[in-house]
């Protein structure tokens, strides 16, 4: 029989309110679950269960929805580009510094615990893992107890720079569709897979890497398999111009016109878009209309742009004008928490409005707005019927005090230090702070050597055959 667990009397619950297609804080409340699913909501039950847990000094809330994230990689960029940026590519540093630092095939699998790891802590309970396909990755994936959608990307070209001003391409439209089909192969085996938590995306890499028929084949695999699609777009100033300089058109309006903007679509950041003021006076100012009417959703992802001076412009203007939004962490740290701060905080000052962003949106994008991204209404929810994947928050944790409003404590002050147990899918996954699937400590470790490793082949990669300290030195000299 399966099991049935009673939280008890939760101080706050964070649940559904399908009147307002938002959550409602219920006072003093239970929740129970049995197996993966909830099955009731309300104060004082009664019926029979296998366990219960006493939630009078914590706030139970809907596990977030990650729906941008890049584990095999970014967790060992940490304290190599944090302040790193191209200064004669807009302060990007996707084009000359991010292909000189990568893990080698024991520090993949390295990096991707770590992000994991860090992603249950900050109370992720479903990922997108937008990773090169590599060994091990599904089995790893379902280990680690998230719900995952894996996301194998693929593209026809690379990118490059030999002066760090000019980005180039070296493209290979076969070598492209080869990657997809492979991708593809990833994507059934995800279905497959023996956990049953595992789903796939569709997921050619980057606008500007991508052939027409690369991107309008993998909508139509996306549309056949009915599953959802992400692109990265509108990422850069450089992509901007690149696409323009092709096809005339912002990176917005070719995807439009290659008929794979829907519901089912996701806009990896849609940064650049061309009311930008980074946009330099693109002569039209539809392409958020063009994004509204189709259903897409965007990926929002501020911290890794913050780092460099760049901001959507402005998140709270997306939202009044009807733009469906998700949030993701996309590189380090993977912190949901931190990047909902982000979220907020980044949108007022850009804004210059402190009435631009209020939480209530923000966390309604990282959890119904990235389940609907992923074309389910099962997940992000506290509600009867939907998936057991809850987070329960230490209201007596010293950063939580004082508790007026929790959801502001956690995500303005405590972040993942509150979060004392994540259920995923029913399964506890952590306890009192700690990942239980994972040894978060181990995996750091080699994450470490890793680093170490790809300090000694950055010269040879460099353009300018710059060691790893000359590009990113440390933040004061060592003596």
């Amino acid at each position: 029989m399966p099991h049935t667990t009673l939280i008890r009397n939760a101080s706050f619950l964070v649940a559904y309110d399908a009147a307002t297609d938002s959550h409602s804080y219920r006072r003093d409340c239970d929740i129970v679950f049995t197996g993966d699913r909830i099955v009731h909501i309300g104060p004082g039950f009664t019926g029979d269960v296998d366990e219960t847990i006493d939630a009078s000094r914590l706030m139970v809330m809907p596990g977030l929805v990650d729906i941008h994230s890049h584990p095999a990689s970014e967790p060992m960029n940490k304290g190599w580009n944090d302040e790193l940026g191209s200064a004669k590519l807009w302060g990007s540093s996707l084009y000359e510094f991010m292909p000189l630092f990568r893990p080698d095939a024991q520090g993949i699998p390295a990096s991707a615990r770590v992000a994991y790891c860090e992603l249950l802590m900050s109370g992720v309970t479903t990922l997108v893992d937008m990773s090169g396909a590599w060994e091990g990755w599904l089995d790893l994936f379902a280990q680690s107890g998230l719900r995952g959608v894996v996301s194998p990307m693929y593209r026809s070209a690379r990118w490059y720079t030999r002066d760090g001003h000019v980005v180039e391409y070296e493209w290979d439209p076969a070598g492209g569709e080869k990657a997809m089909a492979q991708a593809m192969e990833v994507v059934d085996a995800a279905a497959r897979h023996s956990s049953g938590r595992l789903s796939g995306m569709v997921s050619p890499s980057q606008i500007d890497t991508c052939t027409p028929e690369l991107i309008r084949d993998s909508f139509a695999e996306a549309e056949r398999r009915d599953l959802p699609f992400q692109i990265h777009a509108a990422q850069s100033v450089v992509e901007f111009h690149e696409m323009t300089r092709r096809h005339g058109m912002t990176p917005i309006e070719w995807l439009e016109s290659l008929g794979v903007l829907s519901p089912r679509s996701i806009i990896g950041h849609g940064i650049f878009l061309d009311h930008h003021s980074s946009a330099l006076n693109w002569p039209k100012r539809d392409d958020l209309a063009s994004i509204i009417h189709s259903g897409t959703t965007v990926a929002h992802c501020p911290v890794v742009f913050q780092r460099r001076g760049i901001a959507i412009q402005s998140v709270g203007g997306y939202l009044r004008r009807g733009v469906k939004m998700g949030i993701g962490t996309d590189t380090f740290p993977h912190n949901m928490l931190e990047e909902l701060r982000a979220v907020g905080i980044g949108s007022r000052m850009v804004s210059q409005d402190v009435w631009d962003l209020r939480l209530s949106q923000i966390i309604d994008c990282a959890t119904l707005g990235g389940a609907r991204a992923l074309l389910r209404d099962d997940i992000g929810r506290l509600a009867v019927g939907a998936k057991a994947d809850i987070v329960m928050v230490d209201l007596d944790h010293p950063m939580m005090r004082p508790v007026r409003d929790p959801l502001r404590s956690l995500v303005y002050a405590a972040a993942e230090r509150a979060v004392r147990t994540v259920f995923v899918d029913g399964a506890k996954v952590v306890d009192d702070g700690r990942v239980l699937t994972l040894d978060y400590e181990a995996a750091s470790a080699a994450l470490q050597e890793a680093q170490y490793r790809a300090e000694g082949e950055v010269a040879a990669a460099d353009w300018a055959g710059r060691t790893s300290y000359e590009i990113s030195p440390h933040t004061y000299p060592q003596t």
